[in-house]
């Protein structure tokens, strides 16, 4: 988990390091390649590149939310309807209530959480209500998702806003890709260096955790952000954890075992939890079904 926001802010106010969230048009805490911060139509490729280069996207934090605590997104799947009770998705750890325990899984709990909902400007334009927490857990992943009180419909009529939607199939080593933070107002945009087979952090375990490439130093209050692959849009992780003291497997310095039990330790580096199992979970309705064909999240 990112340290605590108190910490966070507190660190932040100490490096002189930009403590305010931006009011302008969000800027990467890190300078990218030039490549992932240039717009599609400014990217040149060469006239002898044996396979075409994925075009890139200028992504911005339209449909992001931000949480007391947290970041967050409007998120739909492959199979959602305008009409859909839409959905929020956040972090296990960002929960209201408290880090769960491991093997604990919260299912379909009433909540009137709020979430403050951002433009492409990081303009927050509305707040939205849950109705319920439909989901959470930290166990073999770090995720929340909520069901809100407005329709997918509801939420773009009234404030031209799409939820984003999330891919069903598992990320690609190597991606371009943004973490959209909406509780800094802020873009960080690197690649995908690899997957983690289990990632340790204090009490917990996590399985097949998505490793940034260095360029994204994400800091206290990024927990949550949508993982957005730059040339679909599509949310491909949620973004959790870092290392950031050189601590071995303990909180906010998670560490990576191998299929050995072969421990690494990268100081600075930080993870997300993949979102392609996910879909598979929520059916008619955006209603979540543990039992339904092909989901294998957490079950209580």
């Amino acid at each position: 988990m990112r340290k605590p926001l108190v910490a966070a802010l507190f660190a932040l106010a100490i490096a002189g390091a930009g403590a305010a969230p931006a009011v302008a048009a969000p800027v990467s805490a890190k300078p990218a390649t030039s490549a992932s911060a240039t717009s599609a139509s400014a990217i040149a490729v060469k006239a002898d590149t044996k396979a075409a280069a994925p075009t890139l996207q200028a992504v911005n934090l339209a449909g992001t939310v931000a949480l007391s605590n947290c970041s967050g997104s409007v998120v739909r799947f492959p199979n959602s309807l305008d009409t859909d009770p839409a959905l929020v998705l956040s972090n296990g750890h960002c929960l209201s209530t408290g880090f769960p325990e491991p093997g604990e899984v919260l299912v379909n709990q009433a909540s009137s959480r709020t979430f403050g909902l951002l433009n492409s400007a990081g303009t927050r334009v509305a707040t939205l209500r849950a109705s319920k927490l439909a989901y959470g857990t930290m166990t073999d992943t770090d995720v929340s998702i909520y069901q809100l009180t407005s329709t997918y419909a509801t939420i773009k009529n009234s404030y031209g806003i799409s939820a984003l939607t999330v891919q069903n199939t598992h990320p690609t080593a190597g991606t371009a890709i943004t973490v959209a933070s909406g509780y800094w107002k802020r873009l960080y945009s690197c690649n995908i260096d690899g997957f983690v087979y289990r990632m340790k952090e204090g009490d917990w375990t996590w399985k097949d955790s998505v490793r940034y490439t260095s360029a994204c130093q994400t800091i206290g209050g990024t927990s949550g952000s949508p993982v957005i692959d730059q040339s679909t849009g599509k949310v491909v992780a949620v973004n959790n954890t870092g290392n950031e003291d050189g601590a071995r497997c303990t909180e906010n310095n998670p560490c990576e075992v191998d299929a050995s039990g072969n421990v690494t330790v990268r100081q600075g580096i930080n993870y997300a939890q993949e979102t392609y199992l996910i879909p598979a979970c929520f059916t008619t309705g955006n209603q979540l079904n543990l039992s339904a064909s092909g989901c294998t999240l957490p079950k209580p």
